[in-house]
This record gives structure tokens, sequence and C-alpha cells, in this order.
């Protein structure tokens, strides 16, 4: 049956929370949608300019910058870089992501002071994979083939390319923002996996699912994840990481070092493989809407079949618009973190009824079967080994976050944030520094941004604006520490039901790995899926509790 992670948690813990996790899982895909358009969007853009030919006159299309950015963006780029010069830093001195926005928002046409900016090309690619989607599996498939193939071949050159411009010393330190860094990265960019929940999905146009789904999810895995750390391996040791903030890293970094036609194959087949993305995640979002309207939570019409092409023809239009319009408008950044925060509940939602369903002899099993290990025996040392590391090997850390020690804000966010006449108490508070400035100007971010940890610190202790713009603090400072304890407290009883209940380590392990990268995703992102959930809630109790096919059998 169709319908992923919602179908299995059904089973394992009815309806409501199977509504909740197809619920996440509808933002889950459309966020993941609009985040490959976006994406889609910057390499596509990147190809065009790089489009030469003098015999015709052609020296790049460019698209106005406008016309290939999100609304946000643009507008959030504008006001960092009005803050920047008001701080001292000209406008040829921002960074090429700053600029770049600046100049969408300040070339825009307007109308009435409303700022024309939307992402073209990415309303462009959703409408074509969308009528693509909409034609069948059998081209869907077809096409999705090429494009995996086109995207192989291309990882496996840069890595055959790539390899010999590795400069060791860009690794160095390997893990600049320490095992919290890596580990933050890891749950922004979870969205990667949501491939592999897309698998499932088809499970219905599956000739043999019991055998075939379980074998090409695990391979999936197996050769991604391989992939995933050899490319990371490779990109971050020809630059630098922090050069990388960009849409199209992988024909940025041959372009840096100065291989221009692998930058173009890489600009071409990055089209191809970026649109590959957007046609599973597109295909797979209409079953779901379909699974929930066969069991009565959404209307009839979600579940409509299209008697040609045997596809979800109306699921399959409505979310062509719910991922075109948002995509024209929202920030990457944004749309990144709230996708990994639905991916991450609906597997930790999976792990959980893996654990339920283990001790509900009732269930009908299926061919595939987890091997069993029992976590008593490995949770407890676990949950007491981090502990002890916590204390011992990153002591300071942890006692600055138990005690919600005052943390300086970054030079950026200082400078960002202050009034013209805090700004000009800054400039004369450089302007007096021992250290000697390079220039007539004061450019307070660079100037702060250069100096030491230690030299920042004392400036920043010194300096006479007020407290709460230097340091994040108090209620401020722990809101964005809930999370992180939610999750202790969710050790705490796991570790208790491991003991007492003999559940499986594999799925244990699941659990608490997904939820801990949940945790290191920002406040706000919590707030935003809180939000979508408690919608998700009203839409189940007005329409889908009173529809569901489950009810109408209770009733029976």
């Amino acid at each position: 049956v169709s319908g992923s992670a919602y179908t299995y948690s059904y089973v394992a813990f009815g309806e409501l929370v199977a509504w909740i996790i197809g619920w996440s899982l509808i933002m889950e895909y459309a966020i993941g949608n609009i985040t490959v358009a976006i994406s889609w969007s910057d390499y596509f853009t990147g190809l065009l300019s790089s489009i030469k030919i003098p015999a015709l006159g052609i020296n790049g299309i460019h698209v106005p910058d406008w016309a290939s950015m999100d609304y946000l963006s643009a507008y959030n780029g504008h006001q960092h870089a009005q803050a920047l010069v008001n701080a001292g830093k000209s406008m040829a001195n921002l960074d090429d992501a700053t600029s770049i926005a600046a100049n969408a928002w300040n070339t825009a046409p307007q109308i009435g002071g409303f700022h024309l900016v939307a992402d073209i090309p990415a309303l462009a690619i959703i409408i074509f994979i969308t009528w693509l989607v909409y034609r069948g599996m059998k081209e869907s498939r077809n096409a999705s083939n090429a494009m995996v193939i086109v995207k192989l071949a291309v990882i496996l050159l840069v890595l055959a390319v790539g390899v010999f411009y590795v400069d060791t010393e860009n690794w160095n330190p390997f893990a600049p923002n320490g095992v919290s860094g890596v580990l933050k990265g890891v749950s922004a960019v979870f969205f990667a996996y949501i491939g592999f929940d897309a698998i499932s999905t088809t499970a219905e146009e599956c000739k043999n699912p019991q055998r075939d789904l379980p074998r090409g999810m695990m391979w999936a895995i197996i050769i991604c994840t391989i992939l995933y750390i050899a490319i990371a391996l490779v990109l971050t040791g020809i630059v630098n990481y922090s050069t990388l903030a960009v849409g199209d890293p992988l024909a940025y970094v041959f372009d840096q070092i100065d291989l221009k036609l692998m930058s173009g194959i890489i600009a071409v087949s990055a089209v191809f493989a970026m649109a590959s993305v957007l046609l599973v995640f597109q295909m797979g979002q209409p079953r779901i809407w379909m699974s929930m309207s066969r069991d009565g939570l959404l209307p009839k019409s979600f579940s409509k079949i299209h008697p040609k092409y045997k596809t979800p023809s109306f699921s399959t239009i409505v979310v062509g618009f719910v991922v075109a319009i948002p995509s024209l408008f929202l920030n990457l950044t944004t749309v990144t973190d709230l996708c990994s925060i639905g991916t991450l509940f609906a597997f930790v939602l999976v792990c959980a009824g893996v654990l339920v369903l283990q001790n509900r002899p009732d269930i009908q099993r299926g061919k595939f079967k987890i091997p069993y290990a029992n976590a008593k025996f490995f949770i407890p040392i676990l949950f007491i080994l981090g502990i002890a590391i916590s204390f011992t090997q990153f002591k300071k850390e942890t006692m600055a976050f138990i005690t919600n020690e005052a943390k300086v804000v970054s030079p950026v966010s200082f400078v960002t944030s202050l009034n013209g006449a805090e700004l000009q108490t800054v400039k004369n508070e450089i302007s007096a520094s021992p250290i000697v400035l390079q220039g007539k100007q004061i450019d307070a971010e660079a100037y702060l941004s250069n100096l030491s940890e230690a030299q920042y610190e004392s400036f920043m202790n010194s300096s006479s604006v007020d407290y709460h713009k230097k340091y994040e603090s108090g209620w401020h400072l722990f809101k964005h520490k809930i999370p992180m304890w939610i999750f202790f407290v969710i050790c705490l009883v796991v570790t208790y039901l491991s003991i007492t209940k003999n559940l499986s380590l594999i799925p244990v392990l699941g659990l608490l790995s997904c939820l801990y990268m949940m945790c290191e995703l920002e406040l706000s992102n919590w707030i935003g899926f809180g939000i979508w959930l408690l919608v998700g809630l009203i839409v189940y109790f007005s329409y889908g509790y009173k529809h569901s096919k489950l009810g109408k059998e209770d009733d029976r």
C-alpha cells in the first residue's frame, strides 16, 4: 500500500498518530521540493551565465537577480547589506551572497512600493516536473533513471578529477566547529534522506514490494553515504569550507581552480541531477495524500486515479500548486531546516512504531525482520558514557550549558543589531584601540572579525554598548536549549524502558539519533513545525475525524 511512514504508523499507533505523521510528511515533501527547486534554479542560472558564443555575440545569458531569487533572501540581504554599510563596509567589500541579494532588491521592478522579486526558474521546473509525474510512472521512471545515470557519472568525474587538486591543509582543523558543529550540519541537511522514504510511497506500483523495497532502500543508503562522504572530502580539500556557502558548490569549486570545462560539465549535469531529485519528491507526495484520502482523512478527490495515466491526478496538481507558489518567495535556509525537522520527526515515529509492534504478536509480519539485540545491555552504558565524556572531555561547554552562561554574540550579529548612535560609539572605541587599523575608513565588522577570540572578548567587555546587544543571556539564551533538555529527559525515559521492556537496540538507536538531530535545530524551526502540526490537528478534528473509515467502522 502506498503511503510510506504514514501507513506504517497507522498500523502501529492508530489514526491520530498516523494523521500527525502523514501531515508531517506533507510538509516534509513540500518543503523538500521547494528546497531542490531553489537549488536547481541556482545551477540553471549559473549555467546560462557561463554560455559564451563569441561568433553570435553571446557573452553569457544573464537572468536578472530579482527574477532568480526568492523574496525573503533579497529582503534580508538588503537589510543585512544596509547594516554593514552603515557600520563602515563598502558595497564592494560585501560577500557575494549579500551583494547579489542586495542587488536583486535594489534593481527589482516595483508596484506601489512592493518589490517584485521571485524565483522564476524554480517555478518553471516545478511546473514541468508536475506535468511529468501527472503523465504516469513509466514516463517518470524512464526520466528518473536517465537523470540518475547522468548524476552518478558526474559525481564519479568530480571525484576522479578533484582528488588531484586536494590540499590537505584545507582539512586543518578537520572539524572547525567541533562535534556539535558536525551534528548541526547533519541535522540541517537531513532532507537529503527523504528519497529513501519516497521509495516506500511507490509500494503499490512494485511487483514484489516486500522483497524489492528493503533491498533498494538499503543499497541506496550504502551507496549514497559513501558518495556523500567522498564528495564532501574532495570539495573541502580543494577550497576552504568557508567559501562553499554558494548555490552551486560543485561548479564553483572547479571555477576557483580555473577548470572552466569541468565547471561547465558539472553545471549542465547538475541541472539534470537536481531535476531527478525533484522528480522523486514530487512523485512521492501525491501518494501520501492519496493514502490519507483512502482512509477518509482527506476529501475523496485526493484519491482520484486518472483513467488513462493511472496516477493520483488531483493530488498531483494540488501538490504542484503547494510547491510552486512558496518556491517563489521562501528562503532556502528556512525551508531546509523545516524539511529536516519534518523528516526526522517521521523517522522518530517509525522507529517508535517498530518498538511498539515488537510487543504486538497479533500484527502480521513481513518477510524482512530487524536483527534483535536487547537494548538494556547497551543503552544504559551508552547513557552513562555520554554523561562521563560530557563532564570530562567537554567540561567547559557542558557547565556553560547547564548554568546558562552568557555567550558573546558574533561580530556580524553584533554590528548589524546596533542603531546609529551605538554604531558611532563602537567606531569611536575602535579608533581608540591600541591595535593598528589598516586604511582610514573604519569597517567595524571587518575589524572585529579579524580580532582573535581573546581580543574580541576583551573589546566586548570594555565596550559601553548595552549588555544585551553584546551578550546572549537569560531567557533569550535558555530558550534555544529547550529542545536539548527535552532530548535529555527522553533519553532517561528510553533508558528506563530499555531495561524494563527489553526493547530492540537498533530502533532505539535510530530513535535517539534522529531525536538528537531534531534537537540540534533552532527553536524557530520547532515553533514553525509546531504551528504546522496545530493546523493539521484542526483539519483532522474538523474533517478527518468525522469522515474517517476507521471511525465509521467503530460506530458499527
